[in-house]
């Protein structure tokens, strides 16, 4: 099954960008515009990425629906929301340069909703204090991925469908830098070589490590493995996003998201009581910003300018825990979650059917055609999934560039402008304003590099690596996944304990030998089994970034719950954790202390809180 080093396919590119949803997509294009000669490679299919299911919008303080609304704002609603542990230059790039982003994807053909007089529709979303979210209906996601994928076609990037990265390959004579992958098309199972001045990672998430998660197959935490093993550093990997509504029935379907837009439009939370739970339980530092009553909150939804937010508009860390109380004190839904309820509006408004149709068309169709449920008579079933992992590479604010030269990062991959919890919709300006900036500067380091020597013994030893799986008679690799994902699940999930952890550290182990010799029959051509083999690798290393800094972090923050540590702690507000790779392949973790804030943007956020 081996094949000759010289006989591989090489393709050789000034920029090779790994990853082609939004921040990939928007990449690519940004480098291809000095006139490099820009590679763009997709897992799956070009326009299938995991950037569809960002359907509630895109968050840019244009102010068209309430200018009191402008970057100051969107700064510190984003500071606030990751609990100031945040990269607050990253914060501030994202939160000024995101308006001008969205601006771009109009003049590329982008349709959003409009006001009344011609301007984009902006929304409420959880933790937004203004109406902030450009969107098109609930599928803003879908929309962003067609119009960047239809402008980049033009831009004379070379894209290869379905193929995966087994490795990247650095030029040690060259400070390390990277100088190019090996990858194998998924179809015929056959090693390629990519050689490139310059990477761009944007692989998207971890999910597929959890059992219950929104993110689709090819959410395996690539770019993040494929960083730590080329020497890069992880940081704030114990940050895992749980959606606070996910689909929880029929058991098919579970883990599939339902928009925050559902809440923004007013949709409600109750348990089985019919209560709206979330006016119990309402953060302190949210106190002034939240609703005294429904009737307020209803009226924030339609744009009142004078109310505030209602408590299912919180941020998404504390409505999941919220969530996961009721069902774990029996006041859950017959399947194990809450109800949703958008139905209920025909109370306030007479078109009630046909708004829901057009407001959510997304949602509807959603519920009707996988649950059989008709969300503008019915209420949902919904429960936390596991929807966006905050850590990622560890990047340069301003270049993106991660701690290996000429290795940059974008979009859910990298991190730091998140810290512990990410605002729903910050996800797809995040990866416009830094999957441009990250194009922006590999095509600036690939003019000033050389291509670098790529080793073939390190090419040909990383191919009999990935091909020993079928040299083995060991167990079914998708036995060792489907493990995996139900113990994180369990013991690192959205309630954590320090015994619990020790006891997933010493499951990974375990997992880890087995990986080492599972095994896969039949051929390589399409052979799902080999690629899972595969995909291990990653999915194990990113679980113990995820469980190893979870365990440091002895305090409650954000997406981190400790039930033995329940309260957040000040000392802790000082650092991030890292993760890295040390001399004899063991994993490290350290604290590295925050950069201090300029004091014209604590002024900002004093001023503002």
């Amino acid at each position: 099954m081996a094949e000759n080093q010289s006989q591989y396919q090489t393709f050789e590119h000034d920029v090779l960008v790994i990853g082609a949803g939004g921040a990939g997509l928007r990449a690519a294009i940004e480098a291809s515009s000095p006139g490099v000669s820009v590679g763009l490679i997709c897992k799956s299919l070009l326009g299938k990425a995991h950037t569809v299911m960002a359907e509630g919008g895109v968050a840019a303080a244009r102010g068209n629906v309430d200018e009191r609304d402008n970057w100051q704002v969107h700064f510190s609603d984003t500071m606030r929301g990751g609990q100031y542990v945040n990269n607050w230059r990253m914060a501030e790039l994202h939160a000024r340069e995101a308006p001008a982003r969205v601006c771009e994807l109009e003049a590329w053909g982008a349709v959003f909703d409009r006001t009344a007089d011609g301007r984009i529709l902006q929304r409420n979303f959880g933790g937004h204090k203004y109406p902030r979210l450009a969107h098109v209906g609930d599928r803003t996601g879908l929309e962003l991925i067609r119009t960047l994928q239809d402008h980049g076609i033009h831009q004379g990037i070379e894209v290869y469908m379905e193929v995966t990265v087994v490795t990247l390959l650095r030029d040690v004579g060259s400070g390390g830098r990277v100088v190019g992958a090996l990858a194998y098309d998924r179809e015929r199972g056959r090693f390629r070589v990519y050689q490139a001045k310059a990477i761009v990672l944007a692989t998207g998430g971890v999910g597929r490590a959890y059992k219950i998660t929104s993110n689709s197959w090819e959410g395996t935490g690539d770019g993040h493995g494929l960083a730590y093993h080329a020497g890069a550093e992880l940081i704030d990997m114990e940050f895992i996003q749980f959606h606070p509504t996910g689909m929880v029935y029929p058991p098919s379907v579970r883990g599939i998201l339902v928009t925050e837009g559902v809440r923004g439009e007013g949709g409600v939370l109750k348990n089985n009581e019919g209560r709206r739970f979330m006016f119990d339980d309402i953060p302190a530092n949210y106190k002034d910003q939240t609703a005294d009553t429904p009737e307020e909150g209803w009226r924030y939804t339609q744009g009142d300018r004078e109310a505030r937010r209602p408590p299912e508009l919180l941020t998404r860390d504390h409505v999941a825990r919220c969530i996961v109380r009721e069902i774990k004190a029996g006041r859950g839904s017959e399947h194990g979650g809450v109800y949703l309820d958008i139905a209920w509006i025909k109370e306030k408004l007479p078109n009630a059917t046909d708004h829901i149709k057009r407001k959510l068309p997304s949602m509807y169709h959603q519920f009707k055609q996988l649950a059989g449920v008709d969300i503008t008579q019915q209420a949902m079933e919904v429960g936390p999934t596991t929807h966006y992992i905050m850590g990622g590479i560890r990047v340069d604010a301003d270049t993106q560039e991660s701690t290996v030269p000429g290795l940059f990062a974008a979009g859910e991959c990298a991190a730091g402008i998140n810290g512990a919890n990410r605002l729903g919709g910050n996800s797809l300006s995040d990866l416009l304003v830094f999957g441009q900036r990250a194009g922006h500067y590999a095509a600036k380091f690939a003019q000033a590099n050389s291509a670098g020597k790529i080793n073939g013994d390190e090419v040909d030893e990383a191919a009999r690596q990935a091909l020993e799986p079928f040299e083995r008679t060991g167990e079914n690799p998708y036995q060792i996944q489907h493990d995996l994902q139900n113990m994180m699940q369990d013991l690192v999930g959205i309630v954590r304990r320090e015994d619990e952890m020790q006891q997933a550290l010493e499951g990974l182990e375990k997992l880890c030998q087995r990986a080492g010799q599972c095994g896969v029959t039949g051929h390589r051509e399409f052979n799902p089994g080999w690629h899972t083999a595969l995909d291990l690798k990653n999915l194990l290393t990113i679980s113990e970034a995820i469980t190893r800094s979870a365990l440091e972090r002895k305090e409650s923050r954000g997406a981190q719950f400790r039930d033995d540590y329940p309260a957040k702690d000040a000392e802790y507000s000082k650092f991030n954790f890292v993760n890295w790779k040390d001399r004899e392949g063991n994993m490290q973790t350290r604290r590295e202390p925050l950069a201090p804030m300029p004091n014209e943007l604590k002024k900002i956020i004093e001023e503002l809180d």
